[in-house]
This record gives C-alpha cells, sequence and structure tokens, in this order.
C-alpha cells in the first residue's frame, strides 16, 4: 500500500451500524465482489453511494463505527468498493477485528467526530492520508488530524493477506 494516499472524502456520524453499511437483507449474498452495490444503501443520505463511491476515496465516520452485529460485509464491501482505509475516532471492537483480519486497515483519529460534526471534514473533501504517520491532511480547506498509525503486526497481516495467510506462513 502506498505511503500517502489521496482520495475524496464520505463523512458519516457516530454510530454507524453495521446494517447501515450492509443491510442484513443481503447476506444471502457470498461473493465480496458483488458486495459493494448494497454498501449504505439505508444510511440516510447516503443511499447513493455504491454508485457514486470511487476507488481510493474513504469513509471518514465519528465514533463507534461498525457497531452492531457481526458481518465481515461489512468489511468486503467496503473494501471491494476500493475504499482503501477507514478513518474513525473509534470502532466497534467486532469490526475492527473483521477488518484487520482481512486486510483492511482502520485508522482511529482522536478529534475527528467533533471536526465532522464543526464542519471541517465534509462530503467530497479531497483527503491525503499517511498510514504509517496516522497524519490525515485535508487539502480542501487545510485542517489536519493526527490519528494512532497502522502498527507494525497489523502491516505484516495486511501484506500477508490477512490473518490467515498470516498464521500459515509464521506457522513453525
Amino acid at each position: 500500500m502506498s505511503e500517502v494516499l489521496k482520495g475524496r472524502a464520505w463523512v458519516f456520524g457516530d454510530d454507524v451500524d453495521t446494517d447501515l453499511i450492509y443491510h442484513n437483507k443481503y447476506l444471502a449474498e457470498t461473493d465480496p465482489k458483488n458486495m459493494p452495490q448494497y454498501s449504505f444503501e439505508y444510511y440516510p443520505g447516503k443511499e447513493g453511494f455504491a454508485k457514486g463511491v470511487k476507488p481510493g476515496d474513504f469513509v471518514v465516520a465519528g465514533k463507534n463505527f461498525g457497531c452492531g452485529s457481526s458481518r465481515e460485509h461489512a468489511v468486503y464491501c467496503l473494501k471491494e468498493a476500493g475504499v482503501p482505509v477507514i478513518l474513525a475516532e473509534t470502532c466497534s471492537r467486532i469490526y475492527y477485528r473483521n477488518a484487520i483480519n482481512n486486510a483492511y486497515p482502520v485508522l482511529f483519529v482522536k478529534g475527528i467526530s467533533d471536526a465532522i460534526k464543526a464542519g471541517k471534514l465534509n462530503d467530497g473533501d479531497e483527503l491525503e492520508v499517511s498510514l504509517s504517520a496516522g497524519e490525515i491532511k485535508n487539502a480542501t480547506n487545510g485542517e489536519t488530524f493526527h490519528g494512532d498509525a497502522v502498527s507494525d503486526l497489523e502491516k505484516d497481516i495486511m501484506s500477508a493477506g490477512g490473518l490467515i495467510p498470516y498464521l500459515k506462513s509464521h506457522k513453525k
């Protein structure tokens, strides 16, 4: 993964439930490549996300992203849509584990929830994200945010293609 990622922001609030990311009526879909078309279909105001998202765009959220049911579909649909990383103040533990286990990074960014509420991060803003430094620059308005960098272990898991390939490569 590139050191600095650049793309557009899709901004969400706090408590984004997995049913809003990927509704349970589509759980019978088993091919991750078909999942992006259902992303955020039931999120008020973001019903057009699946048609409008472009590879390289970012999902930016406040606190408790991915709360609710444990479903890997909520990770797969965004990863397969080309969203390179989730930027959130916090996310549910199960969403985070599903993401890392499936080689999908999440950056925790302190204060991002308040920045969203204050209008310092908006849909369509152009962002530059450094995974190793945990820095997010909003090129649209000059704001900079600092988060937790992706750890070395997370990088290793992602480089291996997920937790299972990582464990297989470290089997003694």
